[in-house]
């Protein structure tokens, strides 16, 4: 009936279910695009990789390593990532955005270039093609620099180790005198008894 405005189809156009499903697609896109633009602006670093050819359960073993890690693996649309790059530090990238890519991310600027370098050792189908760290554009071959130096947890531990070492050593060179003179007076007491 052309008067039924209730019932989708029938002359309700803010009723048709094709409108209703762009609007949802519309909004998660919105949201998407946020969330991406905020990950950009909050990350130590970005990689930026090709995956075609990874199968599914490979994917999912790169982004349990990459969670462990304390990174994240997200698979984007190029022109979404684009737009969600836009006003960030990390805008230079936007070139690597084409064919089928995902991003890695972590705070720790090591985590995520030194994650997913380790899992393209094993699985020739990732193809990393550059990233970013704060306003420095990363090409795959700095990325692959970075993932060699130490992570911030690893240079932490190295620090405390050295702060320690020379601590350990002060308080062994304090002790000493103290431990010579307790030698020496008790060296005294035997004479005395001695004596």
């Amino acid at each position: 009936m052309p008067g039924d405005k209730g019932k989708p189809g029938r002359g309700c156009s803010s009723c048709n279910p094709v409108n209703w499903r762009q609007t949802v697609e519309r909004a998660e896109k919105r949201e998407f695009v946020t969330e991406l633009n905020e990950v950009f602006k909050a990350s130590g670093s970005v990689v930026v990789a090709h995956y075609a050819g990874v199968t599914v359960a490979q994917m999912n073993d790169f982004r349990s390593k990459m969670r462990a890690a304390g990174g994240t693996v997200k698979v984007a649309k190029n022109r979404l990532a684009k737009i969600a790059l836009q006003g960030t530090e990390s805008e230079g990238m936007t070139n690597l955005f084409k064919g089928q890519t995902l991003i890695a991310f972590s705070q720790d600027p090591i985590t995520a270039p030194k994650v997913v370098m380790d899992f393209a050792k094993t699985n020739d189908k990732l193809v990393v093609l550059g990233g970013s760290m704060g306003t420095t554009t990363l090409t795959a071959e700095a990325v692959k620099s970075l993932a060699t130096l130490p992570s911030l947890d690893e240079l932490r531990a190295k620090l405390l180790g050295l702060l320690n070492a020379p601590a350990t050593r002060v308080a062994t060179v304090v002790a000493a005198p103290a431990s010579q003179l307790a030698r020496v007076f008790a060296a005294y007491a035997k004479k005395d008894e001695a004596a």
